[in-house]
């Protein structure tokens, strides 16, 4: 994630900069989390799932696991990379429950032909941009990144992609390379008149194309969510496309999701599902009892 002033990028090599003390900082962080959640929420809004079954999901750049937690909220199935050993350990400590994998996507991504249903990767793969060694070549690890997620997804799904890119050239190399590799798509901006709201979405359809490869409407003004909204969609070709769905319908149907979302945490039935997902994952689950799901009193 960008902070300050300072690219994060710039102080050097991902492995280093997320070190132990940048993953407390996402464990501990109510902000971070909120944020990370947020935007994990918008990806996989924007991966455009089907609805009526649990789908099994690569988070590219995973670190401590916030985006997974979400996606696991969510009924689905994810295995998460990232080149941090310390996030992954911080992950450990969370007992999430995704697979975790420590690994270099600049190097491509190690899984067997058409094993993920979608992708998502939160502010991650703009530091494929950065060489932090000689040897390095950011357009050859960009485009095996992107050939070897190509490879890995089934056809027809998608992948969201969260970046933080640090200028316009930036820009145009990430979704390059993604062309060469097969991809067809673009890249949603929300709130693109916004300074601190801006956040930018590669949205990239793996053998699709046509009608399915439009996108949903977006929203530009964070602080007015009652008026029309449209989020800026550049393909490819520089062409512009319009929404699938018109601004009330994408409202009301995220508006269900977050409200069903929000009193599912609350309840005593999110926990129940919970558990259950984790006996079918052959985890160890405390038994289930009137006290299950109950909040408790705080103590002096």
């Amino acid at each position: 994630m960008a902070c300050g002033g300072r690219r994060p990028e710039h102080g050097g090599p991902p492995e280093l900069f997320y070190d132990q003390n940048e993953a407390r900082k996402y464990v501990r962080n109510s902000r971070m989390i909120d944020v990370q959640s947020q935007m994990a929420g918008r990806a996989l809004e924007l991966l455009y799932l089907p609805e009526d079954r649990p789908c099994y999901l690569l988070d590219v750049g995973c670190g401590t696991g916030l985006s997974g937690d979400y996606l696991s909220d969510e009924g689905h199935y994810w295995v998460g990379i990232d080149i941090s050993s310390a996030m992954l350990d911080a992950a450990l400590d969370r007992d999430i429950e995704g697979d975790l994998l420590l690994g270099d996507m600049g190097q491509g991504i190690p899984f067997k032909p058409g094993s993920f249903d979608g992708c998502i990767s939160i502010s991650a793969v703009q530091w494929l941009c950065n060489a932090n060694k000689k040897s390095e070549n950011p357009v050859k690890r960009l485009f095996c990144f992107f050939s070897s997620l190509y490879s890995v997804l089934v056809r027809g799904a998608r992948a969201v992609l969260q970046v933080y890119p640090e200028n316009s050239e930036q820009l145009e190399l990430i979704m390059t390379q993604a062309t060469k590799a097969g991809f067809t798509g673009g890249m949603v901006v929300d709130y693109p008149n916004s300074a601190k709201a801006k956040k930018f979405y590669l949205c990239l359809f793996s053998g699709i194309s046509g009608s399915s490869s439009v996108l949903p409407t977006g929203p530009s003004d964070p602080t007015d969510a009652g008026e029309d909204r449209q989020s800026t969609f550049t393909s490819d070709s520089g062409g512009s496309y319009p929404p699938r769905d018109s601004v009330g319908e994408r409202s009301r149907q995220v508006s269900h999701r977050i409200v069903k979302r929000d009193l599912a945490r609350k309840s005593r039935t999110w926990v129940l599902r919970k558990k259950e997902r984790r006996r079918r994952q052959g985890r160890e689950v405390r038994p289930d009892t009137q006290y299950t799901g109950r909040k408790r009193k705080p103590r002096f």
